[in-house]
């Protein structure tokens, strides 16, 4: 009877450890549910290829994305915050700034660049959530406003990507004063007849959203994003009513005339060079030809 039976080896002895798949190789789409091969998804600048569900970029993946051959220049990147009001919630702001240095390896929640869009030498500032969800305190408002005043000083156009749950509330009166100080610098950016883009991501909320994110010459969000000043369940359980379906994601501002285009994060570099080019940016002149005009003026 031994001749019928299957001889079974004990399960630890048969696993083998090397024809395990490494984890994170496949990313469930949050969209479709479908697992995406992590380096397709990151080809596709992550957007899923199937629904093109957008999932969430860091700074540093903005600017990759919008500059040409990924270089750039960044300012400011030493500016951090002193915690001026020593706030302790849960715990004390300082330790929610040193986690998010640690782990995002910024300063605060911003990076200032200035590089070139399809040859187009332009100021761009892209917002970071995962440092204490991308809200904007001191340090972010004086990045914005010193990137402004470079782009006015060097006559470049602006880009800001807005991804933020809106003012820090650690930093009180102060965070909301940068509001004022932003939307005073673009009014400035405006009077030198500069272009100014804003870019709306997931998500765009609060005192941003208040302020400088609906202030573009042209209000570019990308699909499905969340945009708006208090969220959903805070106006629902405010006006004690049902909001309609897709209430604050883009395509319901856009119906609305709140947003001016929706673009696919893939198209979103083209897009946006071909809208600075319609406003008056040209291109930079490459180094050598610049070289050659000065030496020929002199």
């Amino acid at each position: 009877m031994a001749w019928f039976k299957k001889a079974r080896k004990p399960i630890a002895a048969t696993k083998d450890k090397s024809s395990r798949v490494p984890e994170g190789l496949w990313v469930k789409c949050a969209g479709c549910s479908q697992a995406i091969y992590h380096k397709e998804l990151a080809t596709s600048l992550n957007v899923c290829p199937k629904c093109g569900h957008h999932f969430r970029l860091n700074a540093a993946e903005r600017l990759r994305m919008l500059f040409d051959e990924a270089h750039w220049t960044e300012y400011d990147r030493g500016l951090v915050s002193t915690d001026p009001l020593s706030f302790t919630d849960t715990k004390p702001y300082r330790v929610r700034l040193d986690a998010s240095i640690e782990s995002t390896g910024l300063k605060d929640a911003i990076i200032t660049a200035s590089g070139r869009i399809d040859g187009i030498e332009t100021m761009v500032a892209a917002m970071e959530y995962g440092f204490i969800g991308g809200s904007m305190g001191v340090v972010v408002g004086e990045k914005i406003t010193r990137a402004i005043e470079r782009a006015i000083e060097q006559r470049l156009p602006v880009v800001i990507v807005c991804c933020s749950g809106g003012a820090r509330m650690m930093e009180g009166a102060l965070s909301l004063m940068q509001m004022a100080k932003i939307s005073g610098a673009l009014a400035r950016l405006d009077r030198a007849r500069l272009p100014y883009i804003s870019v709306l991501t997931d998500p765009t909320t609060g005192g941003v959203t208040a302020s400088f994110a609906m202030l573009g010459d042209l209000n570019i969000a990308e699909p499905k994003a969340l945009i708006g000043f208090a969220g959903p369940r805070v106006i629902e359980q405010t006006i004690r009513q049902k909001l309609p379906e897709g209430f604050q994601r883009s395509e319901f501002l856009l119906d609305k005339g709140m947003v001016d285009l929706i673009v696919d994060r893939r198209e979103m570099k083209a897009a946006i060079a071909k809208a600075l080019r319609f406003m008056g940016a040209t291109s930079a002149q490459p180094a050598a030809a610049a070289a050659g005009g000065a030496a020929a003026q002199r």
